[in-house]
């Protein structure tokens, strides 16, 4: 098999959830007998599965989605090094010493966020700058304006997943990291959650509506 081309099916399927053969084919401009022959590969390595949806009419559809084997090809940084030593630190200092290493950790991200955001004053410029931030860091991120005016943030990928099971708390940082960032006129909500079993993570970013300054002529 192509190697290109598999790693662009493998891509898709991470970015994008699960989509049937036709999906695929539309996405990468390819023909769908290809990919289906691609797709019998990957089966065949263990990389994706398949589920039969079948609709109030027709045929069911075959609809294809990375297995686990296909998600652990994307890097979860250093995974076994970092549980080895979040075990350690918990043991040696206990959960006092773990918040610290979080809030280490976070002090240090803000003081690049807030350089990177430096004299970008609106929104949806913010976040294209936090979404490309974030793909460097190896999440896949990415920005998506909604029809009720809010955005989504989304992370295809968490490159720390493995810390993130262990410890909640690196979760709960990045979150409150996206809240800095983006500054207070907006609110910031995590909607989907990898580590609570969901495909990727999303969140809702609000422009929060400006109070009227009262006693105004």
């Amino acid at each position: 098999m192509n190697e290109r081309t598999k790693n662009r099916l493998l891509y898709a399927l991470k970015a994008r959830g699960p989509q049937t053969s036709a999906d695929l084919a539309a996405h990468l401009d390819v023909t769908t007998v290809a990919v289906r022959q691609h797709l019998d590969g990957l089966l065949d390595e263990g990389l994706v599965r398949f589920e039969d949806v079948r609709g109030t009419v027709g045929r069911p559809k075959r609809v294809w989605s990375l297995s686990e084997h296909g998600n652990s090809r994307f890097p979860d940084n250093h995974s076994g090094l970092l549980l080895d030593m979040l075990d350690g630190v918990r043991a040696l200092y206990g959960e006092d010493g773990m918040n610290q290493l979080i809030n280490r950790r976070e002090a240090a991200i803000r003081a690049q966020y807030d350089s990177l955001m430096s004299g970008v004053h609106q929104l949806e410029e913010r976040l294209k700058l936090l979404a490309d931030q974030r793909s460097k860091e190896g999440y896949m991120a990415e920005v998506e304006q909604q029809p009720d005016g809010s955005f989504l943030l989304i992370e295809n990928h968490c490159s720390i997943c493995a810390a993130a099971r262990a410890c909640q708390g690196f979760c709960r940082s990045e979150l409150q990291l996206f809240r800095d960032a983006l500054g207070p006129e907006c609110s910031v909500v995590r909607e989907e959650h990898i580590v609570s079993g969901a495909r990727r993570c999303t969140y809702r970013v609000r422009a929060l509506k400006r109070a009227s300054a009262s006693g105004e002529a």
